[in-house]
């Protein structure tokens, strides 16, 4: 099967973009209104995938003229008969637990109503929505969410959404997202296999270890530098302890050397595994990691050494491949900012393989 055409909006460094390019989608074109997160997705997306690899379009999604975007796509790749489809993942910290809770009318939350908008107009074959799961969990978030969903069904799609962890795929991190995806209601109807009033999207594809934070049982906190025995029950790559680095041991991979220098002592102070301060969280390295987000630079502290993590670290425990490069030259505010904003990569890849089999049913 020939690769099905995307479109990618918030693009950030590109990681739901990579998952989808590695299972059988091609990125035709890309919008990110960061010049720096387009840089980092330029070389690091190139550098992964070997091919050229950049954001086309640097202006708001707001402000982007849809008819002769839609214009441009049909003078290049699009026609009729094309399969295609669109994804993207908001700015979500309007809607996070732990952000301002400006829900739907912050200058971020409002981006939500334009990304259906924008689908809208543009009536791609099928769409991929991303956020955080604050979105349908907080009461008066989850009308809003609601209120969109219900626009797209009204425009002709047939939705299906559904909280996902990312440490069920295997990735060692806990971090829930919301994925609501939909498919033109016509797709429905020249496919058997697939039934409206169900819950038809197989969320269960690509799940290694349903239930994964409750299924094993993770170690709690040790004193920093004590020797502790790895669990035999635990799969490794849940665990954080193969995504790190050790200062004594040289290494050929990119970003491997890139940290923030410590400078106060309770980089040597923090019990391993205490993650639920505020501040310098340390991971335990037979633990997953929580929630990736690393605002005001607080990138979570390395389990064994006195310092915090690197950005290949980071990298890794966004299930980014070692292929994928950040530009060195970069501050490490803004490569740990726009690490912390992406989907993780194999996350993304199971939804993109299970979307992939039911358009290849067509």
């Amino acid at each position: 099967m020939n690769k099905i055409p995307i479109v990618s909006f918030f693009s950030g460094a590109g990681f739901l973009d990579l998952g989808f390019e590695l299972e059988n989608f091609d990125v035709m074109w890309s919008n990110e209104i960061s010049k720096d997160f387009s840089e980092i997705y330029r070389v690091g997306m190139s550098a992964v995938l070997q091919k050229e690899m950049k954001v086309i379009s640097n202006d708001s999604i707001a402000d982007l003229n849809l008819r002769d975007l839609k214009r441009q796509f049909k003078s290049s790749w699009l026609d009729d008969n094309t399969i295609w489809g669109i994804i993207g993942g908001p700015p979500c910290p309007d809607f996070s637990v732990a952000g301002n809770q400006l829900g739907e009318k912050g200058k971020n939350g409002i981006l939500s109503s334009v990304y259906v908008d924008t689908i809208i107009y543009l009536q791609p074959t099928f769409f991929v929505f991303e956020n955080v799961k604050g979105l349908i969990t907080t009461k008066k978030h989850r009308e809003y969410f609601l209120t969109l969903k219900a626009k797209l069904e009204m425009s002709g799609y047939i939705v299906d959404f559904k909280v996902l962890n990312a440490l069920d795929y295997g990735v060692p991190q806990d971090r829930e997202r919301v994925i609501l995806i939909g498919i033109e209601q016509d797709f429905f109807k020249n496919n058997s296999r697939l039934n409206e009033k169900d819950k038809w999207f197989p969320w269960l594809e690509g799940v290694k270890y349903e239930n994964a934070k409750g299924k094993f049982l993770w170690p709690d906190k040790n004193k920093f530098g004590d020797f502790i025995q790895k669990p035999k029950d635990i799969p490794n790559e849940l665990m954080v302890d193969w995504c790190l680095t050790f200062d004594d041991k040289k290494s050929k991979v990119e970003n491997i050397e890139e940290y923030f220098k410590p400078k106060s002592k309770k980089f040597h102070e923090i019990d391993e595994g205490d993650t639920c301060r505020k501040s310098f969280k340390r991971l335990h390295r037979y633990r997953f990691s929580p929630t990736v987000a690393y605002g005001n630079n607080e990138v979570h502290l390395h389990p064994t050494l006195p310092r915090r993590l690197s950005i290949r670290e980071a990298l890794r425990i966004q299930s980014v491949p070692d292929e994928y490069i950040m530009p060195h030259k970069m501050p490490l505010t803004i490569k740990f900012k726009a690490i912390g904003n992406g989907v993780p990569v194999q996350m993304s890849r199971a939804i993109a393989k299970a979307l992939n089999k039911i358009l290849e049913r067509k």
